[in-house]
């Protein structure tokens, strides 16, 4: 079974990784920006529609809002920024919010930071992936008529792509989240240029739609509910941000003046790319319905459900380059590619973060493991599972799954940037230099207006989204914590029972005595084996045991043994049931009970089989046994082994894949192999 899952594993996500070579996975700042801001580099495809499709409400007259919406979106993003590069600085060591929370305000509020967190990383794949399905499938018919079937292929594959390291991933997602980019600014540049020096008319596909309004004459504060719903959609273009502080360990040194840089860069990038396509949006007369069916009308008459209602960005490409024309096709493309990689924001922090927690005891420990590719393999494993199943619950509709969106962002945000403002006043407190004192002070003031707008923006969040879906990402917090709670009290209860005492306790008291059991079933090769490895151990007494269920079968053992002279007393229980484990464990147990302070040691004779289907042939009555004995307190389990022929084969395997290497390795030659000196030479 091994040589049938190794092979493939291997072509799949390439060779193992020594732990000396986790240095050169360190990411560059050119390679490090597509990895951890993806996300909101990506977000600028649908946070403009999201924008729109709420004012779409009140009619098409609410659209004026849009660029005063933008405008407050800009700064939140710059605040949330610049209150992130202080994190980086004073904590590097990858925790993020998690530890800046747990640091500076308690472990309660760490937990709270991390369930938002790990519940935002899954929506994060969950809403990028069927954002991006929708996109592809307005050009691929089979993707949106399958979309849950397509959008779990592409979790399937990005969880592959992660596998292989974190740095062969975002070698591949660096060239398309580079061409979206460049393709976004070529389209602001050009829709400007066009507008504004060549005084074209770009008009979008829907420009000539009317769109009824679901409620008439907002006013009051029914419309300014309307804009902050607005708003809160808009603001799911700072998603991901946060991932860069929890991947600073990633980066190349100085990790966090190259983390600072990269969140800077990404925050000047967002921004740009959001105002230039909500702007050229409104230049285009772009029209979007929260229901397209019944609330776009062409000449007065619904467009009806055969409509199909494309993402802001595609209509304003369509009307800057034109629809077919390369450009146009390039940045559909590009959009839909970026999408589905912008969930490797969540898939470089939630299996990270995951790490950390299980270090803490607040996870199983296997997610602290690094895997095969020195990438954190079980925690990504595990982010793909959980947002397959949200995939598969929501049919992969971005629009339902995106109003679960940025709740838990803004909870982590938030407690971060109180957690900060106490980090420098307890800093303060102790630091006497000027300067120093300077910088502390400039930063807890970023850090204090951060928390203000992020709070304050946490509560518009929590009011306009909580019954359009919102609750479901609470209560996804609420599991998480519970869970984890839970974990860290079993890892303490376990903790503080397994204490070694300070002096003498009973689990350091010799025993009186030690029993020693040898299980018989016949004589043979094993059974002669496992009889010279107890009467090595020197125990205060020996007995062979054999249960009899057959009668002829027990006769012939007893003659064997005779007749071989083995001078170890052999003990036959008779089992009129013809059960082999319970008469074992009740006899083991009689001799726990007639003197408790005694040592019982069984020793079980066990093959060393080679093929998988061998395990199914052998050993059952062995497993069982061991299973039962396990939870009698005083009795020792020793597994003696015999290597049948089959169990080379075995050995052979693990050889050839000690020797074998990932297409092209040989072709590369030896990665760690130094080129041997030149020979002196003869001459003179």
């Amino acid at each position: 079974m091994s040589k049938l899952t190794d092979v493939p594993k291997r072509i799949l996500i390439g060779r193992a990784l020594r732990s000396d070579r986790l240095g050169e996975t360190l990411l560059p700042k050119r390679i490090a920006l597509p990895v951890f801001a993806s996300d909101p580099l990506s977000s600028v495809a649908y946070a403009p529609g999201e924008v729109l499709l709420v004012l779409s409400i009140a009619g098409v007259s609410a659209y004026q809002y849009s660029p005063w919406i933008a405008l407050a979106v800009v700064v939140l993003m710059f605040t949330v920024v610049a209150s992130y590069r202080q994190n980086v600085h004073a904590y590097p060591s990858g925790g993020g919010d998690y530890e800046v929370a747990n640091t500076n305000l308690g472990p309660r509020a760490g937990l709270t930071v991390a369930s938002a967190l790990l519940v935002d990383y899954v929506l994060t794949v969950a809403v990028s992936i069927s954002s991006g399905v929708e996109n592809l499938g307005s050009a691929v018919d089979f993707v949106i008529e399958h979309k849950v079937l397509s959008a779990m292929v592409m979790i399937l594959l990005l969880t592959l792509m992660n596998l292989r390291g974190v740095k062969e991933s975002g070698k591949l997602f660096a060239i398309p989240t580079y061409v979206f980019v460049a393709a976004v600014f070529v389209m602001i540049g050009w829709g400007a240029w066009k507008g504004l020096v060549l005084d074209d008319t770009m008009t979008a596909p829907t420009a000539h739609l009317e769109i009824k309004p679901e409620e008439q004459g907002l006013a009051g504060f029914a419309m300014v509910f309307l804009l902050l719903r607005a708003f809160s959609s808009g603001c799911a273009a700072l998603t991901g941000v946060e991932a860069i502080s929890n991947g600073v360990p990633a980066f190349r040194k100085p990790k966090s003046k190259n983390a600072a840089s990269t969140l800077a860069l990404m925050g000047a990038l967002a921004v740009t790319m959001f105002c230039g396509i909500i702007g050229l949006a409104m230049a285009t007369d772009v029209r979007m319905a929260e229901n397209p069916a019944t609330d776009l009308l062409d000449n007065g008459v619904p467009v009806g459900p055969e409509f199909v209602q494309h993402p802001v960005i595609s209509q304003v490409a369509e009307a800057v380059f034109g629809n077919g024309s390369f450009l146009f096709i390039l940045l559909a493309a590009a959009t839909a590619l970026v999408l589905f990689l912008a969930a490797n924001t969540a898939y470089n922090g939630f299996p990270l973060l995951g790490s950390i927690l299980a270090q803490d005891r607040y996870l199983p420990r296997q997610l602290h493991t690094r895997g095969d590719r020195l990438a954190f393999s079980n925690g990504i494993v595990l982010l793909a599972g959980a947002a397959m199943l949200l995939v598969w619950i929501y049919d992969a509709d971005s629009t339902k799954l995106i109003q679960l969106y940025i709740v838990g962002v803004f909870v982590s945000f938030t407690l971060s940037q109180i957690g900060m403002v106490r980090h420098w006043n307890r800093h303060l407190k102790t630091e006497h230099d000027v300067a120093a004192r300077r910088r502390m002070h400039r930063s807890r003031a970023i850090n204090t207006f951060g928390a203000f707008f992020t709070g304050m923006v946490l509560v518009v969040v929590l009011a306009t989204k909580f019954t359009h879906g919102a609750w479901v990402a609470l209560l996804g917090m609420v599991i998480f914590y519970g869970t984890m709670s839970a974990i860290r009290k079993h890892y303490d209860r376990v903790s503080a029972e397994i204490a070694a005492a300070e002096g003498p306790s009973e689990d350091s008291v010799r025993p009186s005595r030690v029993h020693s059991i040898v299980l018989v079933s016949k004589v043979h090769k094993p059974t002669l084996r496992a009889l010279a490895f107890a009467k090595l151990t020197r125990s205060d007494t020996l007995e062979a045991l054999s249960i009899s269920v057959d009668a002829a079968e027990t006769k012939a053992l007893r003659e064997e043994w005779d007749r071989r002279g083995i001078n170890v007393p052999l003990k036959i229980l008779d089992s009129p049931y013809r059960e082999i484990t319970r008469p074992v464990v009740e006899y083991v147990k009689g001799l726990r009970s007639e003197n408790p302070r005694d040592a019982v040691s069984v020793y079980i004779p066990e093959y060393v089989v080679g093929r998988w289907y061998e395990h199914l042939l052998h050993n059952q009555s062995a497993l069982r046994l061991k299973g039962r004995l396990l939870f009698t307190p005083g009795v020792m389990v020793t597994s003696v082994p015999y290597q049948l022929e089959s169990s080379e084969l075995a050995k052979r395997r693990a050889k050839k894949r000690q020797d074998w290497n990932a297409p092209g390795a040989v072709r590369r030659g030896p990665v760690d192999t130094p080129r041997p000196p030149k020979e002196p030479s003869s001459k003179g």
